[in-house]
Formats: C-alpha cells, structure tokens, sequence
C-alpha cells in the first residue's frame, strides 16, 4: 500500500506515546486520551513527518485539523457535560504539532488555572478508561488503525 512520504515517515514522539492511550485516526490526526483521570483530555496530533507548527501544515491541512479540533470538542462536551473547552498547542516540552482539547469543569482540581502540574496525575479505574474509550470511539470520526 503506497502512503505520502508525509504519513509514511510520521511517527508519536515517545513523550506523547508514553503518557496516552490511543483512542484512533481521524483523517488527518492520531486522537490519544492523556493517562489523568483528573481532566478528560485529549490530544490531536496531525500525522504529518516533522510538523511541528501549524504553519508547518498546508492550507486544506490546516482547515482538516481545525474541523477534527471542533468535532473532538463537540464530542468530548457531550460525554462529559464539562462547563468549558480548553484548546491549546504548546510544543514546549514537546515539539510534535499536538493540540490539547481538555474538558474543564467549575471545581475540578485546577480550576479555573491551567490543568498543567496543578496536581499529580491520576490513573484512570480500569472499567472507567474502557468505557470512555468506547464512548470516544463510538462518536469520534474514526478511521481502521
């Protein structure tokens, strides 16, 4: 099967591969949970080789990755009935293209600060990761693996 050097040669930086769960492939992104049952969190990354900006990705890509940007945030507000979307893409630590779609809700652990560091995080109860996997995968626009 032939893929664009762009798919071919993309691969998860470790950091993102170490600290999430993969929920699955939309069109353009790879949809991972963050491993913090503190916040319902995912991540987006555009399985782009060596994206690493927005302005790293073309024109259409840029339109497909906001469109997967508000369908994640559509659904991740439906399951969890939160009270705000967070959206951000930091590259800070790490420099893969990633956008953060976090649901926050009034009186979760950092509220209303940034989730990051405010507290340790917290591992997901197994029967609830497995339900909100299946959830996700249900709604999400997802392509086979």
């Amino acid at each position: 099967m032939f893929f664009p050097p762009s798919l071919a040669d993309w691969e998860l930086d470790p950091l993102l591969e170490r600290d999430t769960a993969v929920v699955g492939d939309m069109p353009l992104c790879r949809v991972l949970l963050i491993k913090d049952a503190t916040y319902p969190w995912l991540l987006l990354v555009p399985r782009r080789h060596l994206a690493m900006e927005l302005t790293d990705l073309d024109t259409i890509q840029q339109a497909q990755l906001m469109s997967e940007i508000a369908h994640a945030s559509r659904v991740l507000k439906e399951l969890t009935d939160c009270d705000k979307i967070n959206v951000a893409a930091l590259g800070n630590v790490v420099a893969q293209l990633h956008v953060h779609v976090i649901a926050r809700s009034r009186g979760d652990a950092a509220w209303p600060r940034p989730v990051w560091n405010a507290v340790p995080p917290r591992d997901y109860d197994k029967a609830a990761l497995d339900k909100l996997m299946v959830k996700l995968r249900e709604r999400l626009t997802l392509t086979p693996l």
